[in-house]
């Protein structure tokens, strides 16, 4: 067997026929990540022309010191030790030569898959042998972090879209559903988008994300060759907004006044009761009105609606994936995200998908979790969690990387 460079047209041949990977593992992301500042590379292992294994390399050309990153790890069968292991050299020789100090990968390995509704931890039962054979090769497991201090999320949200859509609906938490019905109802409604639109998201996402609005338009460019990328936004229709405040504040005026007669007319023994439905009656009149001058405002300074959110999907075999998504943080309270992602969930369960991967979370076992919100917004979608091994390191050039670590010391 021979390692080699493999062309693009080979190394997207070899991924379509590996139906277990990421979409971080393809040829449309390292096309997108060759403009942001990163050389790509796709080795393969080939046995007489058939290629056996192979894997994306970024290497950062802004570094001195360099060591190439495989994201989401190796595209090889790891229940193959053999192969691994003489995968594992020839890439250690390749990169040794070409000057590059470490490797550096998160396998697609699953550590453990938590299905929450059930209080359910499965873990795979070959993890452990997996494991002790990556570092019997030399590989140096980088921790199990709890946060995002990895390349790529250690922990990631998965919805099963395999079962009928109004299944999927009952199964969100009844909170949410509450809040996709009131989204719906003020006249918040999803809209699909192209690449001319992709600065929505941007401008949702530039002060959380480090990309830029190229990456979002490569995304979209590349994969749309294959028609798997789709955008989508949410709007509110502020007139509809207006209507439906004016409309609430009307009927909820009118249950006062009927309880302004019923105090009148009630006996001491049940006046007590009535009082107190009428303070929390009041209570939500006030709520109206301040609804209905909010959104009269808007109306008149949206006459044509505002964008309260956005969703960028990329498809990937029978699996839909969240990519990156945004919202107007000063329209929270209409909860358009609930709406965009519940209707993202409809539609792709209807056209067949099976998993919708919602993206990163931090560690779900933390009793204080400084990212507790991003975890409840996705996990109250019915999501399981899936738990990766992490990020790995192997160092192919022993002078390089003593060089690079002795370089850090002295810097601090």
């Amino acid at each position: 067997m021979i390692l080699k460079e493999l062309t693009n047209e080979e190394f997207k041949n070899f991924t379509d026929t590996f139906y277990i990977k990421s979409i971080y593992q393809t040829v449309e992301y390292a096309f997108v990540m060759g403009n942001q500042g990163f050389d790509c590379i796709f080795l393969g292992l080939c046995d007489n022309n058939t290629i056996v294994a192979a894997s994306l390399f970024l290497i950062d050309k802004n570094k001195k010191y360099k060591f190439a990153y495989s994201p989401r790890g190796f595209l090889i069968d790891y229940n193959n030790k053999k192969l691994v292991e003489l995968y594992t050299k020839e890439i250690k020789k390749y990169f040794n030569k070409n000057q590059i100090m470490a490797v550096k990968l998160d396998p697609y390995i699953i550590r453990t898959t938590y299905d929450l509704r059930y209080d359910l931890a499965t873990k795979n039962q070959n993890y452990d042998d997996m494991f002790n054979f990556f570092k019997k090769l030399g590989y140096k497991h980088l921790g199990y972090n709890n946060y995002f201090e990895a390349i790529k999320p250690r922990f990631e949200a998965v919805i099963d879209l395999s079962v009928p859509y109004y299944v999927l609906f009952k199964n969100i938490n009844k909170q949410f559903r509450t809040k996709i019905r009131g989204a719906e109802r003020n006249g918040v409604k999803v809209y699909k988008g192209d690449i001319s639109n992709l600065n929505l998201l941007y401008l949702q996402t530039k002060k959380k994300y480090p990309r830029n609005l190229k990456y979002f338009e490569d995304v979209y460019k590349y994969w749309s060759n294959y028609d798997n990328v789709e955008f989508f936004y949410t709007k509110l229709d502020t007139k509809h907004y207006l209507a439906v405040s004016q409309k609430l504040l009307r009927e909820q005026e009118s249950i006062v006044n009927k309880l302004n007669i019923e105090i009148r007319n009630s006996n001491k023994m049940n006046n007590k009761k009535v009082i107190n439905k009428k303070m929390e009656a009041d209570r939500l009149v006030e709520k109206y009105r301040n609804q209905m001058i909010k959104a009269t405002k808007l109306l008149t300074e949206y006459p044509d609606g505002i964008v309260t959110s956005s969703a960028l999907i990329v498809k990937n075999n029978d699996e839909v994936n969240l990519l990156m998504d945004g919202y107007d943080p000063k329209f929270k309270i209409l909860n358009s995200k609930h709406l965009l992602i519940w209707k993202l969930c409809e539609r792709y369960s209807k056209l067949g998908f099976k998993k919708f991967n919602l993206g990163g979370l931090s560690n779900i076992n933390l009793k204080d979790n400084r990212y507790k919100g991003l975890n409840d917004f996705k996990l109250k979608f019915n999501s399981l969690v899936i738990e990766y091994m992490g990020d790995l390191e192997l160092i192919t050039s022993n002078k390089l990387y003593f060089l690079y670590k002795n370089a850090n010391i002295l810097k601090k």
